[in-house]
């Protein structure tokens, strides 16, 4: 995630990126290579991102959670903590379908607009 942040989000070349993190810049492409190629894993296949490991905090670095109202409130915490999604839904138009098990949304396409699914 440090990779992706100086990288992409602070806009810093490799060298300084590599240098504030305080490792070889070939370490440091070889880091944010493995991390894109996970992100765009995820986002294909409608795999969840689980970020461990160092320190972190939520957005508004203050801990609260995404929302601003503590931890465990952000997206997708309706259906409780660890449970398996329940639907399939079109990110461009929102339809939804039931998930079927075995079935991974990412292999379903919306039979409204023609868009692949990802799990809701």
């Amino acid at each position: 995630a440090e990779t992706l942040r100086l990288k992409d989000l602070e806009k810093l070349e490799q060298t300084q990126a590599a240098d504030k993190m305080g490792i070889h810049q070939s370490t440091f492409q070889r880091t944010l290579t493995r991390a894109r190629e996970k992100i765009s894993d995820a986002i294909i296949n409608g795999k969840a991102i689980k970020i461990q490991g160092g320190n972190y905090k939520m957005p508004g670095l203050d801990g609260t959670g995404p929302l601003g109202q503590g931890p465990f409130t952000g997206r997708g915490r309706g259906q409780g903590f660890g449970m398996p999604p329940t639907k399939c839904v079109c990110p461009n138009c929102g339809y939804q379908e039931t998930k079927k098990p075995g079935v991974p949304c990412a292999g379903l396409v919306c039979p409204k607009c023609k868009t692949r699914m990802v799990r809701g």
